[in-house]
């Protein structure tokens, strides 16, 4: 099981970021969660195997069309038992 928290950066609010995320994590079967913060960057942290983990990093990436992603900050990215079961969204922090 791979655990990884990032931030992403960019023009990544108001464009669908959070709900295509959740949509592309769920599909990976992905568990986490997703927020916007504050200051304007969206958080996750993301559970599952590796490759799937990894798949999602990638999306993160791009995102949606209307996203203008500028950097994925991977700011852990370590093994750990999974603590969530599905992939929600979180009000923002």
């Amino acid at each position: 099981m791979a655990t990884c928290h990032v931030f992403i950066l960019g023009r990544v609010q108001g464009v669908g970021y959070r709900d295509a995320l959740c949509d592309e994590a769920r599909r990976r079967r992905v568990s986490g969660w997703v927020r916007n913060r504050r200051d304007g960057t969206v958080e996750a942290l993301l559970q599952g195997s590796p490759e799937d983990v990894h798949a999602v990093l990638d999306w993160a990436r791009v995102g949606p069309p209307m996203a203008r992603v500028t950097e994925v900050r991977i700011v852990s990215d370590a093994d750990a038992p999974s603590s969530h079961a599905d992939f929600a969204r979180l009000p923002t922090a």
